[in-house]
């Protein structure tokens, strides 16, 4: 995540309201800690940074000061390096000649910080955005040009990132793209360079995109792009935007709800980078491997991936696991718990109080304390022996869909890894999540007529889709207000059944392996005048039995829960759109519940 924005102009100017009102604007993005650097036509690099979010920081050290003929501020999300002054970006080189900032991730980041400790580089600090400025300054101390000293940076750098750099003695600006976003304005006297368009937009509405693998230098009257694999120019003319700045902010979607589904694949695959170079993952690992007890804590969504995450366990580890509600786990296990147990707490905000009142009795049980976390630098963290990041970003929206994705992978991963499985069956999953929200959104959009009216409806899911019937049925009736109950569909016919009437709507979420058992419980309602609607892969049995079939890709019976959660997602989103309501702020619900 994170945002970076940076400003070349054409005369020494006051910079820093500037660069505090593209942080303002980029602030979604990141609110661990923010920083803003100046370069001045004297040669000194004014560089002021702390953690907070951009107002309190811009206030602290007097942003408004700050001035040069090029800046950069950056709002960090933490990802490398827990939230403090020294890990907040913009960075410096060792001989304070360059100065950049960066967002996204550096998944090799440890190896490279120990050889740029080894090559005598400053190194000050544990944030993977130094790790970009060292990359370039190693090069830059051969004797490259900066341009081709960026070049081959980008081949030393693994992951999704985009950064911006500047040097002393030079007028411009360089920006780089692999994976993240980055965008460039061009206005009367100056040029810029953003992550996302919020922040341009204000300035200029002639904008200049760049694509993965291309450099921009940026001066305070043109741009140039080159391709990072031969230095070659790329002639690209801009465009005039003319979207809303509300739009540019949301992405061009109409709502934060359906960005942040749209932003899973990404998400997923920059995820997979993260957990593969996570320093506390083989750690984690051990030590949910002797475990006497192994519980799986968190509530609402993040209970939804403890269940599929005990699931996978099982499967894959051959090791149980407890999924468990938080509040529920003080008055069930509390008195049971030792220093043998571990528990592996989960939270989408790692301040939820629930989930931070069971660690409380965890740690006075001695119980062994373990994290997954989407906001490093949050009580979950601290409370957490070792904990692994979820990359997600902020997610604006209530309720929660790309933080419900990452951790179910994430339980996914620390299933196979447990089990000495490959993990390389992840490496479909950012396609396959981009192949199913194509191929099932215009499938959902056929439902909608028919399900927009409807007050009660069921859920239902078997073995692996049984966490994401509820996942889906939460969805449902968070955003609709509908009563949705999600369930195991085998239960279905012990009681519940008795609602079923003519033309009442059945979801069943089926997985590969359980289609014969879910084509029974289809015929059990169907045979009842209900409406049935099942998703699942491609089957002569689901088409030949249900009255609708959402087709998901092919992906075998491990993949094909993550799959199913997104239709669900689209479901929900579409009705509470077409029902009059806005499905980021539904009534009466907080994205953080800090309350007992």
């Amino acid at each position: 995540m994170c945002g970076i924005f940076g400003i070349v102009v054409d005369k020494e100017q006051s910079l820093g309201s500037i660069l505090t009102d593209a942080g303002r604007r980029l602030s979604y993005r990141g609110y661990d800690s923010v920083g803003c650097a100046t370069l001045r036509a004297d040669g000194v690099i004014d560089l002021r940074k702390d953690v907070g979010k951009v107002d309190a920081v811009a206030a602290r050290h007097r942003f408004d000061e700050m001035r040069g003929t090029r800046g950069i501020v950056q709002l960090r999300w933490a990802t490398f390096g827990a939230p403090s002054p020294v890990n907040a970006q913009p960075h410096l080189d060792s001989d304070g000649d360059l100065v950049g900032a960066h967002n996204g991730n550096i998944v090799n980041h440890v190896e490279l910080r120990a050889q740029f400790i080894a090559e005598g580089l400053s190194v000050r600090s544990t944030n993977d955005g130094e790790s970009c400025v060292h990359a370039v300054e190693r090069y830059v101390a051969r004797g490259e040009n900066i341009v081709d000293a960026i070049r081959r940076a980008y081949r030393d750098l693994e992951g999704d990132y985009a950064f911006v750099i500047g040097r002393v003695g030079e007028e411009k600006l360089y920006a780089i793209k692999k994976g993240s976003g980055l965008v460039a304005g061009m206005g009367e006297g100056f040029t810029c360079v953003s992550s996302d368009l919020p922040s341009i937009l204000p300035l200029t509405r002639r904008i200049v995109r760049v694509n993965d693998g291309e450099i921009i230098a940026l001066d305070a009257n043109r741009i140039e792009l080159r391709r990072v694999d031969d230095g070659s120019v790329i002639a690209r003319e801009p465009e005039i935007v003319t979207a809303s700045m509300d739009a540019a902010i949301k992405g061009g979607y109409p709502h934060f709800m359906l960005k942040e589904i749209h932003e899973q694949p990404r998400l997923a695959g920059e995820l997979l980078h993260l957990l593969e170079a996570a320093p506390h993952a083989t750690k984690m690992i051990a030590r949910m491997k002797r475990a006497r007890h192994l519980y799986l804590v968190g509530c609402g969504t993040s209970y939804h991936a403890c269940m599929l995450g005990a699931i996978y366990l099982a499967r894959l580890a051959g090791r149980a696991a407890i999924p468990i509600l938080a509040p529920q786990f003080i008055a069930q296990y509390g008195g049971a718990l030792s220093a043998d147990d571990v528990g592996v707490f989960v939270s989408q905000s790692g301040e939820t109080k629930d989930v931070l009142n069971a660690i409380q009795v965890a740690q006075a049980r001695g119980m062994g304390v373990q994290g997954l976390v989407n906001v490093l630098g949050s009580s979950l963290m601290h409370a957490s022996e070792c904990y692994l990041p979820l990359g997600c970003g902020y997610e604006i929206s209530v309720p929660a869909t790309k933080t419900f994705m990452n951790q179910a992978l994430t339980f996914l991963f620390l299933a196979l890894k447990m089990g000495n499985h490959s993990t390389d069956v992840l490496a479909r999953l950012p396609d396959l999540l981009e192949q199913t929200i194509a191929t099932t959104e215009p499938q959902v959009a056929l439902l909608e007529s028919a399900l927009v009216t409807a007050d009660d409806l069921y859920c239902l899911g078997y073995g692996l889709t049984y966490p994401i019937a509820l996942e889906g049925a939460l969805k449902l009736k968070e955003v609709t207000y509908t009563h949705c109950e999600g369930m195991l569909s085998t239960e279905f016919k012990h009681g519940p059944l008795s609602a079923v009437g003519e033309g009442y709507p059945v979801l069943f979420v089926a997985g590969p392996e359980d289609t014969p058992l879910l084509v029974s419980g289809i015929n059990e309602t169907t045979c009842r005048g209900a409406r049935s609607i099942a998703l699942g892969e491609e089957d002569a049995r689901l088409r030949a039995n249900a009255h609708d079939l959402i087709v998901l890709p092919n992906s075998g019976a491990l993949i094909n829960p993550l799959l199913a959660t997104i239709p669900l997602q689209l479901l929900a989103y579409r009705l509470s759109v077409a029902r009059g309501y806005d499905p980021d702020f539904p009534r009466n619900l907080s994205k953080t519940l800090t309350v007992d």
